[in-house]
């Protein structure tokens, strides 16, 4: 008798191919390429890019990081949101030298529209620094994030932070006391947006007083 051959299905045959879309803070730019099968399936998939990949500018863009989430396909097209930027390990390691102070800490921020971010500052001096003066820029840094983040809504924010404008706020607000050789946002996440925030609320269970 003989054995039925089992036809094997070609998955890449079924895989269709669509372009993934920068979200509205980096104007919807073409981020890359991926094959996918189903539209609901590719939602939640995250990309990697360097800050180069978007701008094309200098090469040392190379050194920061840029993940986005897919939100949903329509027309062979994936949106995306924001989800997190870091410095590269290697740029990182690159910054850390003896004989300087290394302050972090992490601080959240709500923008005007309702997102939260949680973002890690990094600060490097050109030489070690006491801990009051460690204590002061902790709380320039603090200060300078609360005030300017409260003011924007979450594009301008992811902007303001992915570009550098910050980092060059926190910089001129601190070299009035402390002169610093490196200042930072290390890593930068998006705890919740502000449709979340809504959506949380609605089911929640009222408080009882």
């Amino acid at each position: 008798m003989a054995r039925k051959t089992r036809k094997i299905k070609d998955k890449w045959k079924e895989k269709k191919w669509v372009s993934v879309k920068a979200p509205d803070s980096f104007n919807n730019i073409t981020i890359g390429y991926i094959p996918i099968t189903d539209d609901e399936k590719a939602k939640g998939r995250v990309l990697e890019v360097t800050l180069f990949d978007i701008l094309k500018g200098d090469p040392s863009q190379h050194q920061y990081k840029i993940y986005f989430q897919i939100t949903d396909v329509k027309d062979e097209k994936a949106r995306t949101v924001f989800k997190r930027y870091e410095y590269a390990k290697e740029f990182l390691r690159s910054l850390i030298r003896r004989g300087s102070s290394k302050i972090s800490f992490i601080i959240d921020a709500k923008t005007k529209d309702g997102s939260v971010f949680r973002i890690k500052v990094l600060a490097l001096t050109h030489r070690q620094l006491n801990t009051s003066r460690k204590h002061s820029l902790r709380l320039i840094a603090k200060e300078v994030i609360e005030k300017n983040v409260s003011q924007m809504d979450l594009d301008q924010f992811v902007q303001a932070a992915c570009y550098g404008k910050i980092n060059s706020d926190i910089m001129g607000e601190a070299k009035k006391v402390i002169r610093l050789r490196h200042v930072g946002l290390e890593k930068v996440k998006l705890v919740r947006t502000a449709e979340e925030a809504i959506s949380l609320l609605k089911t929640e269970p009222p408080k009882v007083t």
